[in-house]
């Protein structure tokens, strides 16, 4: 847990100073007299788009390559894995397939879209080569997070492409490019970083391309493509489950509703940031325990991931909504934002409950009852949908955040119960309830010391009260052992 822990800290750093970078790019977004609301949607249809066509573009080999490298690893010389052969040559026939289908549906699409979101039909072809990028970055990145080089990889994805994309808007916002050059540039953001990361591993000879059959292939290419097939519904499922609110909003609503929608989006998924980032430590290790049969370590990785990632989502999300009106108001941002606020409340909710079951998807995925995933992911999509589609039609954005607090607590139960009935793992404990109670309480205190305060100075002190009140509650009540365990390290290193 100790590499696990070190490389996860090291990863939200990167993961955090991306995020800051994000906020500015998000302000300069919303901001008055910046983009329009039409314009800041339109770059995150560009993001739903891509990850769809990731997800069905890649063909499910992403998991594969999680869950079948250990055995490469152990068994061949490096210059002899072919595992990332097989998955580009994969990634290439899934997004010819994107092609195909986007010729195939585009008078559908002009059709849905021309009336109240004309913007995604103007730059309808600009969205495959994002997509591209993206699929290509994410294949390669599942590698690098196979070879433990998480880093890199998070800093690629979360910083180095917000500080291009900061580059993009300063130029647009000095009006030295336009709206349409900034889509165009904007669309080969992936393809940049897609380069460096291949180009790393390539160039410190982690990444080989042989054209031959390994004896791992050929031993285990049965078991490879039955995986594949099976978790690439689910993959696909769970892709069109977190993305779908976006199209939907813009059909029935139009793009301004989806800027709307997006920002609140943003803010809530900053509760995501730690999880992002142990996932993609926490990858090879499981996935080396599942293979070694190591029970109580894959029990340990569990448990503490619910802990650790509760705190660490209330933490986030109580600083997040004692101060998001103040913020929204200070920064100058345009008022029409404002309607998102509820969705704010809602979403974080999602992610604290996600957060709560911690790393049930990976230890499932890594797992020998990966098939369960998609199961789940099954019953998942059969409420999303429906309940997304109704609840939008009748209720708009807020209908939307609701759809998805409905469907993925269902989901995170499901999955829950399934480890806990399978292998006795169940990792809620008193101190899970502790927490919840801490973060109550200091989020009435904190709100009410600073109820009728305005501008920056409340801002700052609500922070400190909240912050400091549940960080000695990590301490004070143990509760996690992480804590204390960084905190001697840290005074080791002092010293």
């Amino acid at each position: 847990m100790g590499n696990i822990r070190k490389q996860t800290i090291i990863s939200s750093l990167v993961v955090y100073v991306g995020f800051f970078i994000g906020a500015i790019n998000t302000i300069l977004f919303t901001r008055s007299g910046a983009f329009t609301q039409e314009q800041f949607a339109l770059t995150r249809i560009f993001f739903d788009f891509a990850q769809n066509t990731t997800a069905f573009g890649a063909l499910g080999i992403i998991p594969v390559i999680y869950k079948f490298h250990p055995y490469y690893k152990d068994n061949l010389a490096k210059r002899d894995i072919d595992l990332m052969s097989w998955g580009m040559l994969t990634a290439f026939v899934g997004f010819l397939l994107v092609l195909l289908a986007g010729l195939i549906f585009q008078p559908i699409f002009v059709k849905a879209y021309s009336d109240k979101s004309k913007l995604i039909v103007d730059f309808y072809w600009w969205l495959f080569p994002f997509a591209l990028g993206q699929l290509l970055f994410s294949v390669t990145e599942s590698f690098a997070w196979a070879l433990q080089k998480t880093v890199l990889s998070n800093f690629l994805k979360e910083t180095l492409l917000r500080i291009v994309t900061l580059l993009l808007i300063v130029l647009f916002y000095f009006k030295i490019i336009g709206f349409a050059l900034f889509i165009y540039l904007f669309a080969f953001l992936f393809f940049l970083i897609f380069v460096i990361l291949a180009g790393y591993l390539y160039s410190t000879k982690q990444l080989y391309f042989p054209t031959k059959l390994s004896r791992v292939t050929k031993k285990f290419w049965k078991k490879m493509v039955t995986m594949q097939a099976i978790l690439y519904s689910g993959t696909l499922i769970m892709s069109i489950a977190a993305t779908i609110d976006s199209f939907i909003i813009a059909k029935f609503q139009g793009l301004a509703v989806v800027a709307t929608f997006s920002l609140a989006q943003y803010a809530a998924n900053l509760v995501q940031v730690p999880q992002r980032s142990i996932q993609s430590v926490a990858v090879a290790s499981l996935s080396q325990a599942w293979k070694n049969k190591d029970y109580i370590e894959i029990n340990r990785i569990y448990k503490r991931s619910c802990i650790n990632l509760l705190i660490m989502a209330l933490f986030i999300f109580g600083n997040v909504w004692l101060n998001a009106l103040e913020g929204m108001q200070v920064l100058g941002i345009q008022k029409e934002y404002e309607a998102g606020l509820g969705v704010i409340f809602i979403l974080g909710m999602v992610r604290i409950v996600d957060a709560a079951t911690g790393l049930n998807a990976m230890v499932i995925n890594t797992s020998t009852f990966w098939r369960f995933d998609f199961y789940s992911g099954i019953v998942l999509l059969a409420f999303r949908l429906p309940l997304t589609y109704f609840l939008i039609k009748n209720y708009g954005i807020i209908g939307s955040a609701t759809a998805e607090l409905i469907a993925y607590t269902i989901y995170n139960i499901i999955r829950s119960e399934f480890l806990r009935r399978k292998f006795d793992m169940q990792p809620f404990d008193s101190k899970t309830v502790l927490a919840f109670v801490t973060a109550i309480f200091g989020y009435v205190l904190a709100y009410y010391i600073f109820k009728d305060m305005k501008g920056w100075y409340p801002i700052f002190g609500r922070t400190i009260v909240f912050s400091g009140i549940l960080i000695g509650a990590v301490f004070q009540f143990k509760l996690t052992p992480d804590a204390h365990q960084l905190l001697n390290n840290l005074k080791k290193k002092l010293e």
